[in-house]
């Protein structure tokens, strides 16, 4: 079985890729800071707490563990703060990935897929979007995510090193056992601040923007749950190692929710009402972004199975509820410090 070295395992998306694999048996070794992930939601393989930024120790356990492909997933991703503090957001998102390249290629690796965003897309100017649109990031965290795909271009052109870029959009859910999910100090994703306000963590809960050209006025979003979008990196992984060429793609369902939608579903999925505030719009927030993803489902045979909005809120909120419990995050035995 192949052996796959993910970075940012530890982290929402990424520890639901490797919960993918493990059931599928692959060999797994795991690379995360723990900035924002947890030891704990590493349900499979090993890992190795590092950085990206040491060059030294990451080659080290990409030359002991020998993989057959990497994924990408480590990353800084809030929009908010890479406008206030850029050169942080290019460190860790661009020189890192340089840093995980070189590494890669020193050691003979040739397989890599990356977790891209809608974000490279800016406000489209067609929707749904599909991957042949123009990139037109509006911040510093859509233009590094942009630049990597550059680099990943350039580098498939110049030697033997082949790719995969899955291009999310707003992805949402939770393990359906709620063994993992979204656990961020501070998330700014709809849904699970819609969910933590039920809870009564935050007193109310804002929407930014009420008057845009949609049905109901706010905007329109694309939310795939979690377990489809782990699905879409095994299928893309297969990809790779069946020979494959290096590809972009969308990862998102089609069809959107506004976030009137989402407060509605999670006010019925909870059982709980709160209060919403309308507030002003947020700039660069485009009324609708939502995903042509034919590409995906036509070349990888990708057939997401967990798009309706009601069950993407519900596996969020039995995970909430389990959040704080004492056995959250337990340390895996067997896991490496």
């Amino acid at each position: 079985m192949q052996r796959i070295f993910i970075t940012g395992g530890a982290g929402y998306i990424g520890s639901h890729t490797v919960k993918a694999l493990g059931e599928r048996g692959y060999k797994i070794l795991v690379y995360d800071n723990l900035s924002s992930g947890h030891r704990g939601s590493v349900l499979y393989g090993d890992l190795i707490v590092g950085d990206l930024d040491d060059k030294e120790e990451l080659s080290k356990a990409l030359q002991s563990f020998n993989p057959d492909l990497v994924m990408h997933f480590a990353a800084l991703i809030r929009v908010e703060e890479s406008v206030r503090e850029p050169l942080k957001y290019y460190r860790a998102n661009v020189v890192n990935t340089l840093n995980l390249l070189e590494g890669m290629r020193e050691n003979g690796i040739k397989n890599f897929i990356f977790s891209s965003t809608a974000a490279v897309y800016g406000i489209p100017e067609t929707i749904p979007v599909n991957e042949n649109a123009p990139l037109n990031p509006i911040n510093p965290y859509g233009f590094s995510k942009t630049a990597v795909e550059k680099i990943l271009k350039d580098l498939s052109h110049s030697a033997d090193f082949k790719y995969v870029s899955l291009r999310y959009f707003n992805v949402a859910g939770a393990d359906r056992k709620a063994r993992i999910g979204q656990a961020y100090k501070e998330s700014t994703h709809l849904i699970t601040r819609a969910l933590k306000t039920a809870k009564e963590e935050f007193n109310k809960l804002q929407v930014y923007g009420a008057d845009y050209p949609t049905p109901d006025g706010t905007c329109i979003r694309d939310y795939i749950h979690v377990d489809d979008l782990a699905g879409a990196h095994v299928l893309a992984m297969q990809y790779l190692f069946d020979g494959g060429k290096s590809e972009v793609f969308n990862c998102g369902y089609g069809h959107g929710y506004s976030v009137k939608e989402v407060v509605n579903m999670t006010k019925k999925v909870t059982g709980r009402d709160f209060t919403v505030e309308e507030t002003r719009r947020r700039e660069g927030d485009p009324p609708a972004l939502i995903a042509d993803g034919a590409k995906i489902k036509r070349t990888l045979n990708w057939k997401p199975g967990c798009g309706d909005l009601e069950y993407i809120i519900k596996t969020s909120w039995e995970w909430e509820r389990k959040l704080h419990s004492p056995s959250v995050f337990k340390q895996k035995k067997g896991v490496a410090d």
